[in-house]
């Protein structure tokens, strides 16, 4: 049965809560929850005749005009989302601005970037957060409001939106990350206060005090409510610790996991009354790209149906130098190069970024009969630099599609094209004989494989699937840890 409409009782000051059930958190969040929030509102079982229209309080931008030399993108590897929260405090009332502490001249910067990558089965979303401070090289462009030529030239991220707006924030970060951008949107202060309202309000937890005088947080350890203005002064916070922005990302993302939480269990999802309240509220105060509407709403969210914070995975671009100085600019982040290349190529080949994540989806093809999920094994070479072919040597059908995705969750450069194999009682991995040590890597991941050297092969590994066949087992490059850390959603969220 429908859960009926709630009317939001009104907040008063954040106050510690007994311990019940937990209620979510926004922000930066709430740039990704208005593209993800709603898709899965609307994944729900909520018809298109819910959903039409919605599409037409959205602002839009054309950030991708003229733009040229773009990244390549590969058909079958998902959807780029580029979210940025701005500094709207010029549409802000002045009793808000008091209260919030939400004074002085708006920056007209992004206050927040995050690049939402969902992934093509719609399983799975990545969310990298972004410091506003990175060191980052201008693309060459001509200035949006003195209409002054400049050449490419270096400068703090949140820089580019005030000289070229969203198509120059696109350019920029197309160019720092090599992942190309199928939508954006734009959330400023007020869009973010409203729509927190609107999903009645958020819930914080915190292990530890979180006090910030520029901000007015003042959190006790334990449970809080929070509406849409005092969940604004939690994500804004960066004079809580010496992590700054490092440690208000983080906040930023347990916020959006809670919100994912809170949009995904229950209320909103199974009343389309109420759906259609917030998702108005949501869509009604973005800016977004031209192409971005009811119809993908649509199809994305009944494409992530089931979607949960689990399902979700979050991670900072790994840092190299939190104080990379720049003579004009001041103290920059700078990024650590080689892994941050590791990071977006992850993204750009749709692979899982959380290690808790790939173990799962490699454990999840794993036989009933088994007792444990695989445990992770540390290989030579790479798994993202093999390139592998499946071939289905059982009966059972889809089982050449279910391997294939496991040794691609775990890092493998799957063809995404299982075919039919001849019958094979034992699996077995073909391989170049110069692929030797590509192909024991790969056999690492297929325990009781058998080994078969083929002159000739060539660099593209076969695996025909045999009746022994029991799962896939994580591996990983021997060298060195993870070049970055992420978590799913289910491991910040409230107990």
């Amino acid at each position: 049965m429908p859960t009926p409409p709630r009317t939001p009782r009104p907040r008063p000051a954040a106050r510690r809560v007994p311990a019940r059930r937990p209620r979510r958190r926004p922000r930066w969040g709430m740039r990704m929850a208005t593209a993800l929030s709603v898709a899965v509102l609307t994944a729900g079982g909520i018809g298109h005749a819910v959903v039409a229209g919605l599409d037409t309080g959205i602002t839009r931008v054309d950030p991708f005009k003229d733009m040229k030399n773009r990244p390549q993108a590969q058909a079958g590897h998902g959807m780029n989302v580029l979210v940025v929260g701005t500094d709207g405090r010029d549409r802000i009332t002045a009793e808000e601005k008091k209260r919030y502490r939400l004074g002085g001249a708006p920056c007209h910067c992004t206050d927040t970037v995050m690049l939402v990558h969902i992934s093509e089965d719609r399983e799975r979303a990545s969310v990298v957060s972004l410091p506003r401070d990175s060191y980052a090289e201008m693309p060459e462009h001509t200035d949006m409001n003195s209409g002054k030529k400049h050449h490419a030239h270096p400068v703090k991220l949140n820089a580019a939106y005030a000289e070229g707006g969203p198509g120059l924030t696109v350019r920029t970060v197309e160019s720092m990350t090599g992942v190309k951008i199928d939508h954006y949107l734009e959330v400023d202060f007020t869009s973010f206060m409203r729509t927190v309202d609107a999903v009645g309000g958020v819930q914080i937890c915190t292990k530890r005090s979180l006090k910030d005088s520029y901000t007015g947080l003042d959190l006790s350890p334990g449970t809080h409510e929070l509406d849409g203005g005092q969940a604004l002064q939690y994500v804004r916070s960066r004079h809580i610790d010496g992590a700054a922005d490092i440690g208000r990302m983080q906040r930023q993302q347990r916020f959006l996991a809670a919100l994912i939480e809170r949009v995904t269990d229950g209320g909103v999802l199974l009343n389309p009354v109420r759906f259609r309240e917030v998702a108005t509220t949501m869509l009604g105060s973005v800016r977004a790209d031209e192409d971005f509407g009811t119809d993908q709403l649509l199809a994305l969210a009944k494409a992530m149906h089931g979607f949960t914070p689990a399902s979700s995975e979050f991670v900072s671009v790994p840092i190299g130098d939190m104080s990379f100085p720049v003579k004009g600019i001041g103290s920059t982040v700078k990024w650590d190069a080689a892994k941050a290349q590791k990071l977006f190529q992850a993204l750009r080949d749709d692979r899982p970024l959380a290690q808790a994540a790939v173990q799962k989806a490699a454990a999840s093809t794993s036989s009933s009969t088994s007792a444990k999920a695989p445990k992770e094994v540390v290989v030579d070479v790479a798994p993202r630099t093999i390139r592998v072919q499946v071939y289905n040597g059982t009966r059972t059908d889809g089982l050449g599609r279910k391997v294939d995705d496991a040794l691609r969750a775990t890092g493998f450069d799957t063809t995404r094209t299982p075919v039919t194999g001849s019958p094979q009682k034992r699996t077995l991995v073909e391989y170049d004989p110069r692929w030797d040590r590509s192909a024991r890597s790969l056999a690492a991941a297929l325990p009781g494989a058998e080994l078969r050297a083929v002159a000739g092969r060539g660099g593209t590994l076969r695996v025909t699937v045999g009746g022994n066949y029991k799962g896939v087992t994580a591996v990983r490059a021997e060298a060195g840890g993870a070049p970055f850390e992420a978590v799913t959603g289910d491991q910040v969220v409230c107990p």
